[in-house]
């Protein structure tokens, strides 16, 4: 498989994966059981915590695509429940426990593991933190399964902050983008204050997006021979159920 098509196959199913742990009931409970309130608390503290004890201003500016209202009231909300770093090790927890409970068990996770570890490994992190925190997150070696779901939560963390440096690169907004992206409404609901219809030029400038999205990505699939990138575009669809290509 050629690098942009292996790109391109597995970005959307890793992407997708990724929203529904995020969106889980049982994803929200534990951490209602962990002492966070309904809300966007265990999400925002959880997912962010990676970046430390940072003023909300500045993990809006490192997340980008979530409205600010959202981040900083979730971020807020969390802060007194538990301090950053322990929120993100939580937040990790819950991602290895969705994946025991819905990676399907025909899934080599053992083969994916070796492949995903090894683009991990690969990234350059630099002007990517929030990649860069959870690439630092532990992995246990005693749990394959809720392993591959882990890389696979920070192999999305990578596509987004490319993303977000590639939208700023083809001169649109966070807002901008998700508006083009989810319509108006779905923006509204990811935090957009009143969002507002977008010039027709911005869909081009989108597509330009993505196309530098990918570009950023391809150095970490290079270091894949053509062989090993078919084997991980075939485990990606395997581990996320998605149809096969």
């Amino acid at each position: 498989m050629e690098i942009f098509d292996c790109v391109s196959a597995v970005a959307r199913p890793i992407h997708d994966l990724g929203d529904e742990f995020m969106s889980d009931d049982t994803t929200a409970a534990i951490g209602l059981r962990a002492g966070f309130a309904p809300g966007r608390g265990f999400y925002c503290r959880g997912r962010f915590g990676v970046l430390g004890e940072a003023p909300a201003s500045v993990v809006q500016a490192v997340q980008g695509f979530l409205g600010p209202d959202l981040v900083t009231v979730g971020w807020r909300a969390g802060r007194p429940v538990m301090p950053a770093e322990e929120a993100a090790a939580r937040y990790a927890q819950a991602v290895r426990a969705w994946g025991r409970a819905n990676i399907p068990a025909h899934a080599d996770v053992e083969h994916f593991n070796r492949l995903a570890q090894r683009l991990i490994d690969a990234a350059d992190a630099d002007g990517l933190p929030l990649f860069a925190g959870w690439r630092a997150q532990p992995v246990p070696g005693d749990d394959p399964v809720g392993a591959a779901m882990q890389r696979i939560h920070v192999l999305r963390e990578h596509r987004g902050a490319c993303h977000l440096a590639a939208v700023r690169m083809s001169g649109l907004s966070a807002r901008e983008a998700m508006v083009v992206n989810l319509g108006v409404e779905q923006a509204a609901h990811y935090g957009w204050r009143e969002p507002r219809p977008v010039a027709p030029a911005s869909a081009s400038r989108r597509q330009r997006a993505e196309r530098l999205t990918d570009e950023l990505q391809a150095p970490l699939y290079a270091t894949l021979t053509a062989r090993q990138r078919t084997e991980f575009a075939e485990q990606v669809t395997a581990l996320t159920g998605a149809p096969a290509a």
